[in-house]
């Protein structure tokens, strides 16, 4: 508590106070230093004769000593006597001192505290706010219940002082009588009622504080309050800031309902609502989400705070963002989460907890952040751990070749249990990515071979949970795993063998016996769960192979018997009875075989922060995985939202809905053109001058936001009424002259007109905006990215994508510096496109071509195709389109419009009777891929066709690159579904060349199969013709008749392909060589279908 006391001190007598103490340190004399480490009682006695000395300057410096004796924790509890004697001393340096002392001891001296307890009373009266607060502070301190009247009398006055410092320990003050007597509960409330309806930033942090420890239940409390909680809560302290975020989540989960609804369009003007026609409504009605505007008010208000230099105030934003806002919101926490990791461990153990709960159900959010999370040598075994959960949870097709190149490295660290969680991780990824399954299935067999012990057991147990996917594919495995059995000595790995022998014995019938034979020698040495195999083994196998292991079985039965182990005492007799029919076992041995050869289903490999969502993020519940004691639910969202009319107030709050009677005349003029643009219009109705300002200056710097926070408050709140109230004098005149334009815009001529009209008044907005504050700069930023979804704001991006074509090009100036306004913020509330684009964004393409071992892009000439496919693929029907039609084809040349794009021929056909105008797509597609648009055809006559070119950046994916297909009137959303093989571009490259690269890429970087070829198919030219048809490589000179070589590389990473058919006799080896192993996987899937086919 004396810590408090220092932090809020900005009186000048403490400041001396604290100089005078630190003056007194450095002039001690050697006698005080002898008697600070000379014996306990006689420091004591020498702090007792100057605590009872007549002077003044004794008593002073006696308490100094004390005060930092209590601050090195040393224990100085025998003074208190001597200490209380002075509470009434006159001298307000040695009062406050004195007051610090007894904090810290008046729980353990209640009796000697409760005499001095009319001084105390006395103190509450003193004319100096310190000494009140300090007098209810150790009063709330002396844990007696007798006195609780007394200090429930002193909590009341004190709540009423003039001094928010006095105010706020008042607030403290309620917690502490709340523990010592719950019955005072009710005469509680009624303080906290009072002491919410405080404006002052001091109280706010307290008294929530108080709120949630005496009835966090009484929601009633805070509706009134609400707004102004908002709005104080950039200038509340730090720690006050974090307990305000946490309740006002909780509050908004009982009063809004949720934003998360499936097909749910956004619809936050009601204003504009107002306006439309009613068949308009009609229509959206079912589907549009109405946000309130006070939810609406919480996540903007909250928003600068994500710059906070405490990372406590981060974490209480980011879980509020992730419980709160529509989804294609939350990714704005996004960039503020990864600045923590550069904190201390502890901060970063907290904060990657909740980035490993978020990742499971939000991939996209952290997926263009993803080195962030790659492992440093210098991270401790828990970080370690986490930042590999992480990574696997983001693992998909596109970066799980990046990723797998992160495990082989993890793999060999020294760290054993980091390398084990490795592992771990590559058999997650192979179950969650069936692409590369067999990959890391080999990756994982290389690793048996390892010095490790360790790595070596937990790779056969991850082994065994994949071969139980597809056993029957993998029996040369399973022999793999038998010879290397006499060298494991872990036994969680040599029951994992065991265990695999016996369930697909049937497999391998010829060493399942021989491993047998050699557990039998060493039985009664193995460890207790190898002992338990063992005996499942010899069942199973004496059901299957009876002849050769019948003998072996009673053996090791007979082992077991009398085992020192009950457990497979128990065991071996109930398998006796159960395999080896006789009198006793009845009919149960009829089912032995069903009993112990059922089929086992496969395990799931699952994060352990899968269920670790249900406890609300940053709570201490969520980091232990436990309910912790005074752990509040979250509320599920309310199906009807409650009345909101509870959180007005009758005053005029900062924050108030538009309908306020307008007081300025002069200002609502000037601002009228700078607010006459529809997308800033849409949240004006919320928008607070005092909170815009504060948290204009968070966003400009931090450490400024820090120091000048207090005077531009007070600036900004003088200022606040008449700003407000003049935005609904704006709000009326912008409205109106909305509703003009529409109804004027019937012709071109005057759309044209209109349109050059609004390029004017932004021009002249802009000139204006240059001189307006700071709260009209962040409110116009804030307003219009918090409304990126809203239907109010597609229409406009609609117009703006329209009329270039057919105005003016002085528009498109206007779109491109309304686009720059938003590129100033640094947390941009993006559709959920936008975090996903950059899934392999440049830098990370860079690092992934700096630890290829491909040759360079440069020494990759693409060559001519060999083959060109004339097929065309659908895009769109004509009676989806509305009387438009389009296909597409893979042209497999190099793109004329980026090196990374791959080339498409597009033919659009017009099979209405009418003319269609306005033919174009969007720019970007809604799942990340970059397009190269074509050119805008301004009109397709009925019955006519055209061809066009365009690019798309597929990313060396075969995810769909979803976009909008758009005429004058309509639009239409199409996908365009890449061939794997389409992805290539043939290179030229000798025989040499190709076996020189072909060795470096082995390991997971190759995939194989074995298939039956006809002789038919056999042929050079046939084989030569099937896989150009599958994929655009390009064919390698062979000097052997029987190998058939192509190469080829991505179109978007340059990423080496190769490809080799080895025939041998009636078999041919497919052999897949590269760096992307799902596009390797996806490959040689379909090579084995088309050369396994008859010929055509």
């Amino acid at each position: 508590m004396s810590a408090n006391i220092l932090s809020y001190n900005d009186q000048t007598s403490v400041e001396s106070g604290v100089d005078a103490a630190q003056e007194s340190t450095s002039t001690t004399t050697t006698t005080v230093k002898m008697g600070l480490f000379s014996a306990e009682f006689k420091k004591n006695e020498d702090l007792k004769e100057m605590l009872e000395s007549n002077k003044e300057s004794q008593k002073l410096d006696a308490m100094k000593r004390l005060v930092e004796l209590i601050a090195k924790g040393k224990n100085s509890s025998e003074l208190f006597p001597a200490v209380v004697k002075n509470v009434a001393s006159k001298n307000i340096e040695l009062k406050k001192l004195v007051y610090v002392y007894l904090v810290r001891y008046a729980e353990e001296q209640q009796d000697l505290a409760l005499l001095s307890i009319s001084t105390f009373q006395r103190a509450l009266k003193d004319p100096n706010q310190l000494i009140r607060a300090s007098a209810l502070r150790v009063l709330s301190s002396i844990r007696v219940p007798i006195i609780v009247p007394i200090m429930m009398l002193a909590i009341k006055e004190a709540s009423t002082d003039l001094s928010p410092y006095v105010r706020k320990t008042a607030a403290h003050a309620i917690q502490k009588l709340y523990s010592l007597d719950p019955d005072q509960k009710e005469h509680l409330i009624e303080v906290i009622e009072k002491l919410l309806k405080d404006k002052s930033t001091l109280v706010a942090g307290s008294v929530v504080m108080a709120f949630e420890e005496v009835c966090p239940d009484r929601i009633d409390l805070i509706h009134k309050n609400y707004r102004k909680l908002c709005n104080l809560l950039v200038d509340v302290e730090e720690w006050g800031q974090v307990v305000i975020i946490h309740m006002l989540t909780r509050y908004a989960r009982t009063q809004f309902v949720s934003p998360w609804k499936e097909d749910a369009m956004f619809d936050e003007n009601n204003e504009k609502a107002f306006y439309d026609s009613d068949e308009e409504k009609k229509v959206d009605q079912s589907r549009s989400y109405i946000m309130d505007p006070d939810h609406r008010l919480l996540l903007r208000n909250t928003k600068p705070l994500l710059q906070s230099r405490n990372t406590a105030v981060v974490m209480a934003v980011a879980q509020l963002y992730w419980h709160l806002a529509p989804k294609h919101e939350v990714s704005i926490v996004t960039k503020s989460l990864v600045r923590l990791l550069r904190s201390h461990r502890e901060v970063q153990y907290v904060v990657l907890q909740n980035i490993a709960t978020m990742s499971i159900q939000r991939k996209g959010m952290f997926e263009p952040f993803i080195k962030s999370f790659y492992v440093r040598s210098t991270d401790a075994t828990h970080i370690k751990t986490l930042k590999l959960e992480i990574l696997t949870n983001l693992a998909n097709e596109a970066n799980i070749s990046t990723i797998l190149r992160e495990f082989q490295t993890y793999v060999k660290s020294q760290d054993k249990a980091f390398a084990a969680a490795t592992i771990q991780a590559i058999g997650r990824c192979a179950t969650n990515i069936s692409e590369v399954a067999d990959t890391c299935l080999n990756g994982l067999v290389l690793l048996l071979s390892n010095r490790d012990e360790t790595v070596v057991a937990e790779s056969v147990v991850v082994i065994k949970k994949l071969l139980q996917t597809q056993p029957s594919q993998h029996s040369d495995i399973i022999k793999h795993m038998a010879k290397l059995f006499d060298n494991i000595t872990v036994s969680m790995a040599r029951a994992s063998i065991l265990w695999l022998m016996g369930e697909y014995c049937e497999n391998v019938p010829k060493i399942a016996p021989d491993v047998l034979r050699k557990m039998a020698k060493t039985f009664t040495n193995e460890e207790d769960i190898v002992k338990l195999q063992t005996v499942n083994l010899a069942a199973k196998l004496y059901l299957t192979n009876s002849k050769q292991t019948k003998l072996l079985t009673q053996y090791i039965l007979n082992l077991g018997k009398y085992d020192q182990n009950y457990d497979i005492r128990d065991r071996t007799r109930f398998i006796r009875q159960l395999i080896v029919p006789n009198e006793k076992s009845g009919a149960l041995s009829k089912y032995a075989r069903r009993i112990l050869m059922a089929s086992k289903p496969a395990p799931v490999l699952q994060s352990a922060f899968k269920d670790r969502d249900r406890y609300q993020l940053g709570t201490l519940s969520h980091t232990l995985n436990a309910q912790a004691t005074g752990y509040l639910e979250l509320s599920d969202w309310p199906a009807v939202a409650p009345d909101p009319s509870v959180r007005n107030v009758e005053i005029v709050e900062p924050v108030k809905e538009a309908g306020a009677p307008a007081v300025g005349k002069a200002k609502p003029k000037k601002s009228d053109k700078f607010y006459s643009d529809d997308e800033e219009e849409e949240e004006e109705e919320e928008g607070s001058s005092s909170e815009d300002s504060s948290s204009s200056e968070e966003s400009g710097s931090e450490s400024e936001s820090e120091e000048n926070s207090d005077d531009s408050n007070k600036s900004s709140s003088e200022s606040e009424k008449s700003s407000s109230e003049s935005d609904s004098d704006k709000k009326k005149k912008t409205l109106k002259n909305k509703k003009l334009q529409q109804q004027k815009a019937a012709s071109k001529d005057r759309a044209q007109k209109n349109g050059k009209a609004k390029v004017e008044s932004r021009s002249e907005s802009e000139s204006g905006s240059e001189n307006s504050s700071s709260e009209s700069s962040y409110e116009s930023g804030s307003e219009s990215e918090s409304e990126p979804d809203s239907d109010s704001g597609t229409d406009q991006k609609k117009k703006a994508k329209y009329e270039p074509v057919k105005s003016k090009p002085v528009t498109k100036v206007e779109q491109k510096t309304e686009v720059s306004l938003l590129d100033l913020d640094d947390f941009l509330p993006a559709p959920v496109t936008k975090p996903k684009s950059p899934i392999l964004s440049p830098s990370l393409l860079s690092d992934l071509q700096g630890l290829s071992i491909t040759p360079s892009g440069s020494a990759l000439q693409a060559s001519s195709p060999v083959f060109v496919p004339e097929t065309s693929h659908e895009l769109l029907h004509r009676m989806t389109g509305k009387g438009l039609s389009a296909q597409y084809r893979f042209t497999r040349q190099p793109c004329i419009y980026g090196n990374s794009m791959v080339s498409l021929q597009l033919t659009l056909s017009n099979n209405s009777d009418q003319a269609l105008e306005n033919i174009h797509i969007s720019e970007q597609s809604s799942t990340g891929q970059d397009i190269h648009r074509f050119n805008t055809i301004e009109r397709l006559e009925p019955q006519a066709s055209i061809t066009v070119s365009m690019g798309v950046d597929f990313k060396d994916s075969t995810q769909a690159a979803n976009f909008q297909l758009c005429t004058k009137e309509d639009e239409f959303s199409v996908s365009i579904q890449p061939a794997v093989g389409e992805l290539l571009l043939p290179v030229t490259m000798s025989e040499p060349d190709f076996t020189k690269e072909q060795s470096k890429l082995v390991g997971m970087n190759e995939s194989s199969a074995t298939i039956a070829m006809a002789l038919e198919n056999a042929s050079s030219q046939s084989i030569h013709r099937k896989v150009v048809s599958v994929a655009n490589l390009g064919v390698v000179s062979s000097s052997q008749d029987n190998i058939h070589r192509f190469a080829g590389k991505t179109v978007s990473s340059d990423s080496l392909v190769l490809v080799s058919v080895a025939l041998k006799d009636s078999d041919a080896v497919i052999t897949v060589n590269t760096e992307k192993t799902v596009m390797a996987s996806m490959l040689l899937r379909q090579f084995k279908t088309a050369l396994t086919n008859s010929a055509t």
